[in-house]
């Protein structure tokens, strides 16, 4: 089942979803857009960039390792500057959502009820009429997930395109999952940065609830 915008919000008041900084207003305001949509809410792109670097190397997920850190020490690290990066045609860059996301498995009234919440993240029209894709391919956030979620943005349009901190970048839809399921965390779980890096709680605590 996937939630409306009223029971996005209910979610967002008991705490079995959390968006910190939560996105306002919760209403159609006159001058404000209210980024509630039927049945998503609008995510805005943060002020990081990674740009991932070409060199003597392929990707090769069998081999194991860790891949955040291999993106890490492979790519340059931006700062969106208020004028705006220029994503250039064809060229692709990991962001991430400026939101912290929360769907706790173990929250009371998921226990009660024997389900929890899981998302998808997805593009927005406007955006995509662009030319320009994000967070293609891998929508799911799990339940238990917390942390930024990544965005792996590319460049299909005809001219070069501006990626400004706070610009409403993706949309998330949230769904019931019948269940509890058993622990099975992400490798992503309690991400940070665009290419995934975590960052311990005792380093950066998570928004209060």
């Amino acid at each position: 089942m996937i939630l409306s915008n009223v029971e996005v919000q209910k979610a967002l008041e008991s705490g079995r979803l959390v968006i910190s900084p939560r996105p306002m207003p919760v209403r159609p305001t006159v001058g404000q857009k209210c980024p509630y949509d039927t049945h998503s809410v609008n995510l805005t792109l943060g002020s990081e960039l990674s740009i991932p670097l070409s060199g003597p190397f392929s990707f090769d997920l069998m081999q194991g390792g860790d891949l955040t850190e291999f993106l890490s020490r492979n790519s340059d690290k931006v700062t969106i500057p208020r004028t705006g990066y220029t994503l250039e045609r064809l060229h692709f860059v990991l962001g991430r959502t400026a939101e912290y996301i929360d769907l706790p498995i173990n929250h009371a009234e998921n226990i009660e009820s024997e389900t929890c919440l899981a998302a998808r993240i997805e593009g927005r029209s406007s955006v995509a009429r662009c030319g320009v894709l994000v967070h293609f391919t891998a929508p799911t956030v799990h339940p238990g997930f917390d942390g930024t979620l990544t965005l792996e943005i590319i460049n299909l349009g005809p001219t070069s395109f501006i990626l400004r901190p706070g610009m409403p970048i993706a949309q998330l839809i949230v769904e019931e999952v019948r269940g509890i399921p058993f622990d099975n965390p992400s490798v992503f779980k309690g991400q940070r940065s665009p290419e995934g890096k975590v960052v311990l709680p005792a380093v950066l605590d998570p928004p209060k609830r």
